[in-house]
């Protein structure tokens, strides 16, 4: 089934200059990539990505990692790829969630590492579903930067301006 699937190099791939090796695997699936931004994420930003994690007790340190405050590099990498089975073939390179659970070949388990303050950092995020991945290309990514269409748009007109929103 073709699909498109939301992906970011978190602040820990940026520092550590992962971002082109973890896009060479990901290239590598034979998928289109159809956006990608380098951005700062601001506090709102990460609760909104993150708001399914609120009551969690570390719920705190995801929106801290997110926004880079533990990491040199302040910034990430945000990915749109497109293509038959995106979402399947994305995660099982990017691997599991927690580095030490990640199959060595995958791009968690090559380069995700827990740190001595025992925070682990794995390098990416990739969709769970396509419901997910909707909801987080809307959250990050205006129409306008995306080279395909991917859900339904309308415009609006802002201070007697023209512009596209995501529906």
């Amino acid at each position: 089934m073709k699909e498109h699937t939301w992906i970011i190099i978190k602040p820990d791939g940026i520092s550590r200059a992962l971002a082109g090796q973890i896009l060479t695997k990901l290239v590598e699936a034979k998928l289109d990539l159809v956006a990608a931004r380098v951005t700062k994420v601001s506090r709102h930003l990460a609760e909104q990505h993150y708001k399914h994690l609120r009551n969690q007790p570390f719920f705190r340190d995801v929106i801290n990692y997110l926004c880079g405050k533990y990491h040199k590099q302040k910034y990430v990498m945000a990915l749109i790829f497109s293509g038959q089975d995106a979402i399947r073939k994305c995660r099982t390179l990017a691997g599991a969630t927690h580095p030490e659970d990640a199959d060595s070949m995958s791009i968690r388990g090559k380069f995700g590492r827990i740190t001595k303050k025992g925070m682990f950092e794995n390098v990416l995020h990739v969709s769970s579903d396509a419901k997910e991945a909707k909801r987080e290309i809307k959250l990050w990514f205006n129409p306008c930067e995306v080279v395909k269409k991917l859900c339904p748009t309308k415009q609006i007109i802002v201070k007697s301006q023209k512009k596209v929103i995501w529906a």
